[in-house]
């Protein structure tokens, strides 16, 4: 997920002091051993309170969010709420599985003495340090902390100084439903997750982008720390020859101008051929009226752009291709309008970064090969979207690119299935996370071997 000021930009921090952050991180590490974190009975516990803090602050949710970022209360209820409390449940329903240690079979202990028996079971790692992003600051500050609790972990959230209503609120709020001796808020800016990211933990979870992601790999390496980094990248659609545009315009609008494009496998940009352009155009303006009428600044379904230094950053963009809709701006609002951009080129300035806002790009190819060489041209990005009907090109796209996540019809959708891993590869991130993988995130798999005496 990048967040180009994820840790740079501290105009709107809320600070709080990092006096005493050794002697935080300490304080976590000795009730983790202490044993208190272990218990099975512990971790539910935890989560079923993380479940009550969800659903009984919904509206509080939802007025910080729009504080931070104008978000919308149905946006703010289904992804900063209900999606991290089916994570919860989910995993609620299936902890004891997870956590069932893995028998070896027998045929694999040939050569040992008889009797010997063998297998592997998750210890948790420690103390772990999450620090979240301001895009979807609940979700992304919750859902990692939810799994490092079900691993058996003691937990420091560190929340995005960009969103300081959540910020604040989630400072508030979780002392009062988790254990205080066991999770901790740390608010600040620069100079305070400079200090946490000095000190030894045991994992660290980072979203954000690359920039901040190798700050964060170069300070866990001075103590071997391991990392989990959910950034980013573009993420390319590929829109085949004779599919229904109209379905195709209304779920990649759905996905694309969300959050006003503030989300990390939103889709970047278009790869489609000339033709099909054309009539994606015409379907995409329908799509966006839509959504958010004739005008979408007085639509309460669309939200703003986090700050006037993303804003900035965003409209430099908008002068690569040729204009198809939207390109007002309005900075003393930090809005920019649902925009599409067409006849885009592989070195126009919109291509060389994540966009990370409301703005699409069509880019045209001659058809399936020339998408994939173009895909392949580019650093792997976080997901990647097909929408086709074709077996072969469906099979094509998986066979010949490499993407964190690959989805066809419906862009955004695998977010939404816990047991499948949610992550990166290369420059959009390492390692993954939901359902069963967050508990092998913030977990050891230790192996164990017992051969008798006698």
């Amino acid at each position: 997920m990048t967040d180009i000021t994820d840790i740079t930009d501290t105009d709107t921090a809320t600070r709080t002091s990092a006096t005493g952050t050794a002697d935080l991180v300490a304080s976590l590490r000795a009730v983790f051993r202490s044993g208190r974190t272990r218990p099975i009975d512990w971790r539910r516990s935890q989560l079923t309170a993380l479940r009550a803090l969800f659903t009984e602050n919904r509206d509080a949710i939802a007025d910080a969010l729009y504080a931070d970022l104008r978000k919308p209360r149905f946006e703010a209820y289904a992804a900063e709420v209900d999606l991290p409390v089916r994570e919860i449940d989910h995993t609620l329903a299936h902890l004891e599985e997870w956590l069932a240690p893995e028998p070896l079979a027998a045929e694999s202990l040939a050569g040992l003495p008889d009797g010997t028996t063998a297998g592997t079971h998750y210890e948790p790692l420690g103390t772990v340090l999450v620090v979240a992003p301001w895009n979807y600051p609940v979700q992304l500050s919750l859902v990692p902390v939810a799994g490092a609790l079900a691993a058996g972990n003691t937990v420091i959230l560190k929340p995005s100084e960009l969103a300081p209503a959540t910020s604040e609120l989630l400072a508030r709020l979780v002392p009062r439903y988790l254990d205080p001796e066991a999770v901790a808020v740390f608010e600040g800016g620069v100079p305070e997750t400079t200090e946490l990211l000095a000190q030894r933990f045991d994992h660290i979870f980072y979203t954000g982008n690359g920039t901040v992601g190798r700050i964060v790999m170069r300070a866990a390496a001075e103590h071997l720390t391991p990392v989990t980094l959910e950034l980013g990248g573009k993420s390319p659609v590929f829109v085949d020859r004779d599919t229904d545009l109209s379905v195709v315009a209304t779920r990649l609008a759905e996905a694309k101008f969300r959050n006003a494009g503030q989300t990390c496998v939103a889709p970047d940009y278009v790869l489609t051929d000339p033709a099909t352009a054309r009539g994606l155009e015409v379907a995409l303006a329908e799509a966006v009226h839509g959504m958010f009428g004739d005008d979408p600044q007085t639509s309460d379904a669309y939200g703003r752009i986090v700050n006037r230094r993303h804003f900035d950053r965003i409209a430099a963009l908008l002068d690569s291709g040729t204009l198809v809709f939207g390109g007002r701006t309005d900075r003393d609002d930090v809005y920019i309008a649902p925009t599409v951009l067409t006849g885009v080129r592989a070195d126009d300035a919109v291509m060389r970064e994540e966009i990370f806002g409301p703005v699409l790009p069509i880019v045209e190819v001659d058809g399936l090969d020339e998408a994939i060489a173009f895909i392949n041209d580019r650093d792997k990005p976080l997901a990647l979207y097909g929408f086709t009907e074709n077996e072969t090109t469906r099979g094509r796209l998986a066979a010949e690119t490499s993407s964190g996540g690959l989805g066809f019809g419906l862009p955004m959708a695998h977010l939404r299935v816990p047991d499948l891993p949610f992550g990166g590869v290369g420059e959009s991130g390492l390692g993954s996370y939901h359902g069963p993988h967050s508990i092998a995130a913030f977990s050891h798999r230790r192996a164990r071997l017992d051969v008798p005496l006698s």
